[in-house]
This record gives structure tokens, C-alpha cells and sequence, in this order.
């Protein structure tokens, strides 16, 4: 086969490649820029003022992220910057997600698709009341960008129009890289490339669905479907208890709605009881909110979102002069939960 066979036919298994995978292309593209849809255009969710807010829906991430705790813990305790990473990360996947569907700079375009898929697949992978939700478009948002980069466009993509046209760009070799055509890459390479890095992607796949679900072996659990409070710091000085709440588990929807909160001695003894009445008042200077995602008092009940975290205060003279001894406080979901903790005085 001489030089000009060999490359026609690798430009048409290209562009055959690339109208097989045409619909893959078009509908991970609008996943992602219907989430700037979404955000700006039907809703502003970049409000932060407002119901919905995206810094919000971020902050639910915290609790159980993997490896990038530390990035989200940092920006939802620094409000300006959060705004302005939810901001560019809604205009990028504007950007992302609209030249993807037009097969603009589509290799390119695949490689923001893939970061994207990656950032969602470790912070909110755990999340999803019914289903695994959020894994399942990291994941496949991993595996759409990678093959999407090794396909290019196609005769469907902007990338097509512009070598049709006889574009200079279209004749850079970077071009190749970043938007689509013949990859300039012996096939026996390509071969292990794509082998490879599909074994990469199932490896962790298999690995995040069993961090976040233990969907490989073992026990199935979601960490979604019922919350779950962590009780931290709780001390009684003089006539104040104050302790820290921090919602780590539960839907991401809704809020843990507390309706009790019981501090009760080593023999069983009421010494404090707040009941859904006294929380749905509970005083707001009394609580410290750390992240985006407050604690607040709700119609009838303390609301507590999924990711928040506060320091509660109650003055109270019931708790003077209390004798040295254990203690225990209860906290009480509507739900029937309850979290406890030991308070050693």
C-alpha cells in the first residue's frame, strides 16, 4: 500500500470513528453545558444570596470527597473565593461543553471533559438518594473524554468544516492533537495507548465505586439516604453547654431537621431538654456557622444541610453548679434518629 492509500484510509477509520461516537459527543457535551444552562440562563444559581446557591450544592461535597477535601474545605470557608472558583468552573463548563457538542477543538474540548468528570467523580461520587448519581457521571464522563479524544469530531464537527475549508491551522501539527483527524502516532502505539489507558479508567472505576459504595465486594452502603450528625467539642462551662454539630451523611436536598436536644446525667436525670418548639426559636447569635452550607433555625425545627458545620451555644441556669460526673447529650432528628455524646465534667 503506498503513502497516499495508507493515509486516506487512516482518514476515513478517523472519520468513521468519529460518526460512531456522534451521539456520545453531543450528549456528554450538553451535560456539561446545561449545567452553565442551568446556573445562568433559567436560574441564577451563582447568587449566593439566593435559594440554590452553587457555593451550597459545593459545600454538600466536604463530608466524604476524596483527595480534594482540602481544596473544597478551604474555598467554602473563604466565601469570595468560592464565588469565584463556582464562576469559573460554570463558564468553563459553558465553554467545555458547547464546543464539545460542535466538535470544536474536540481532543481538546475531551481533555476538559475528562478534568471536569474528574473533579465531580471525587468530590461528589458518594452522593445519590436512589442510585449512584454523581459516580455515574464522573465515571462516565471519564470514559466519554477518552474516547472522544482518540475519535476526534468527525465529518460532523467544526474541526471537519475548517479542514474542509483549507484553514492554516487546520495544517499546524498541533492541530491533530487538539482537534481532530488522523493522530500522528503509529497504530501499534495507539494500540497500547488506548488499551491502557481503558484498563486506567476500569481501575478506577472499580476502585471509586468501592470507596464511595462498596459496590465490588463486601457490604453495599450509601451514605445518602439518612443523615448522620457528628458531635464535636461538647463542654458545659459554669451555666453554658455549647458543642459543635457537622452534618457528614444524608441527602443532599434536604436539610437533618433537629427537634430535640436532651442533656441528661449518669442516672438518667433530665437536666436540659430543647424540643422542636424552643430549636425552631433557637437564638442565631448562639450559633457560629463555619462553611457556606448554616445551620439555622427552621419553621419547626434547627435545619442542618448536608456538609454544614456550626458551634451551638445555650445558656441555661440548669446547668450551674453541676457536680462532677458524666453527662450525656442527645440530639434528635425528626426522623427518630439520635447522635450522642459523653461530657465529663
Amino acid at each position: 500500500m503506498n503513502n497516499n492509500n495508507y493515509n486516506n484510509s487512516n482518514q476515513h477509520a478517523f472519520m468513521m470513528a468519529g460518526l460512531f461516537t456522534l451521539a456520545l459527543r453531543l450528549v456528554t457535551g450538553w451535560t456539561y453545558f446545561s449545567a452553565f444552562w442551568r446556573r445562568l440562563i433559567l436560574e441564577n444559581k451563582l447568587d449566593p444570596d439566593a435559594a440554590g446557591y452553587i457555593g451550597e450544592k459545593f459545600n454538600h461535597f466536604l463530608p466524604n470527597a476524596l483527595g480534594i477535601k482540602p481544596v473544597i474545605e478551604y474555598l467554602v470557608t473563604h466565601p469570595d473565593s468560592l464565588w469565584w472558583a463556582m464562576a469559573a468552573f460554570t463558564l468553563i463548563e459553558g465553554i467545555v461543553g458547547l464546543l464539545f457538542m460542535l466538535g470544536s477543538f474536540t481532543r481538546l474540548m475531551s481533555i476538559g471533559v475528562f478534568s471536569l468528570a474528574m473533579g465531580i467523580l471525587l468530590g461528589s461520587g458518594w452522593l445519590g438518594t436512589t442510585c449512584l448519581d454523581e459516580w455515574q457521571i464522573g465515571i462516565l464522563g471519564l470514559a466519554s473524554g477518552f474516547t472522544i479524544f482518540f475519535s476526534g469530531g468527525g465529518k460532523h464537527s467544526l474541526d471537519y468544516w475548517l479542514s474542509s475549508k483549507s484553514f492554516k491551522l487546520t495544517h499546524q501539527k498541533w492541530f491533530a492533537w487538539l482537534g481532530s483527524g488522523v493522530l500522528p502516532t503509529k497504530p501499534n502505539r495507539l494500540h497500547k495507548i488506548v488499551f491502557s489507558g481503558a484498563i486506567i479508567i476500569l481501575m478506577i472505576s472499580l476502585f471509586t465505586n468501592q470507596y464511595f459504595h462498596g459496590g465490588v465486594w463486601g457490604t453495599l452502603h450509601n451514605k445518602s439516604v439518612k443523615p448522620k450528625i457528628e458531635i464535636m467539642e461538647a463542654d458545659i462551662d459554669q451555666d453554658i453547654l455549647s458543642f459543635s454539630v457537622f452534618r457528614v451523611e444524608g441527602a443532599d436536598v434536604y436539610g437533618s431537621f433537629l427537634i430535640g436536644i436532651t442533656l441528661t446525667s449518669s442516672n438518667g436525670n433530665i437536666i436540659l431538654e430543647k424540643n422542636n418548639r424552643d430549636l425552631a426559636a433557637f437564638p442565631e447569635n448562639n450559633i457560629t456557622n463555619t462553611y457556606v452550607a448554616k445551620v439555622k433555625p427552621g419553621k419547626h425545627s434547627l435545619v442542618i444541610p448536608l456538609g454544614a458545620k456550626a458551634k451551638l451555644t445555650i445558656r441555661d441556669n440548669a446547668l450551674g453548679n453541676l457536680p462532677g460526673g458524666n453527662y450525656q447529650l442527645t440530639l434528635t432528628d425528626i426522623s427518630g434518629l439520635t447522635w450522642t455524646e459523653n461530657i465529663i465534667l
